[in-house]
């Protein structure tokens, strides 16, 4: 620990202290986010999209190897097939009344073979894994800012719009009832989710995106009572888990995303065993938040 602390202390080593604060602002987005995702029971939309936008990586990678679009950065490709495959998934379950489920994992399958397609046909040698499993340590100063402004527009809308989120998560068809935009609702929360996963995948990877968009929270909500409780409680718990995973990775020599989800799936595991046991001991159910993981 002493180690990782000289660490973030050296003016050498800035990266060190980018990696943390990445940690730190994703944990907004992990817990406010994740809270949504988890209730809804929509945490599949992570990995489909987080495999989805290979399919952009590969044809803007395309693109700007041929000149049609030279320069193109990897991540407009990214960011434009995440958005397709958001409003792809609302209109089927909105309009064709299908399953989230079944869309997510077509859209898993298609993009991720459109993306190998694209990549096959590149000049010269481009590895997709280095585009969807990102690095926590090479966070520059830029992508922080990035990250900052992410997190104060979903900080502001989940504000804004709580009551209606609130609403729309737990009981849809009384939301409905009361005049609540629940449609329109959920097309923003996938739209949104789409931007966050792209932006987050880039900086710290697919598995600790998926991971950490469910763990947090889902841990948070066996105690908390609303969803804005369960917002706060996933971004600290988040938070945490960044930051004691980041600094045992670095005392281990580990890869830092690895680690943390560890320690994320850890305290889920744990506190789900303990309420489990708890229940079963008292013979009631757990209360509904305790239920929303």
């Amino acid at each position: 620990m002493s180690g990782y602390i000289s660490a973030l202390l050296d003016p050498s080593m800035p990266f060190v202290r980018n990696a943390l604060a990445a940690g730190l602002l994703s944990s907004v987005l992990f817990g406010v986010i994740g809270s949504v995702v988890t209730v809804k029971r929509i945490a599949g939309l992570a990995g489909a999209i987080s495999h989805a936008v290979l399919g952009g990586i590969g044809m803007a990678l395309y693109l700007a190897a041929k000149g049609v679009f030279p320069g193109l950065p990897p991540i407009a490709g990214a960011l434009v097939f995440a958005l397709a495959s958001a409003a792809i998934i609302g209109f089927v379950s909105l309009k064709a009344k299908q399953r989230e489920d079944t869309v997510i994992n077509a859209l898993w399958a298609v993009g991720m073979s459109v993306g190998v397609l694209f990549i096959a046909k590149t000049p010269g040698y481009a590895d997709p894994m280095s585009y969807l499993f990102g690095n926590i340590l090479l966070v520059s100063t830029r992508d922080l800012v990035m990250l900052a402004v992410l997190d104060a527009i979903v900080v502001f809308l989940a504000w804004r719009f709580y009551p209606q989120i609130e609403a729309s998560a737990f009981d849809e068809e009384f939301a409905r009832v009361r005049g609540v935009p629940t449609d329109a609702v959920f097309v923003a929360t996938l739209a949104v989710t789409a931007v966050a996963i792209v932006l987050l995948q880039t900086f710290v990877g697919i598995v600790m995106v998926i991971a950490m968009l469910t763990l947090p929270a889902g841990t948070a909500g066996f105690a908390a009572r609303n969803l804005a409780a369960m917002m706060i409680g996933g971004s600290v718990l988040s938070a945490a888990f960044t930051a004691g995973g980041l600094a045992a990775s670095w005392a281990l020599d580990m890869p830092a995303g690895a680690v943390v989800v560890v320690f994320a799936g850890a305290a889920f595991l744990t506190i789900a065993a303990i309420v489990a046991i708890r229940s079963r001991a008292t013979g009631r159910k757990p209360r509904a938040a305790e239920t929303t993981a």
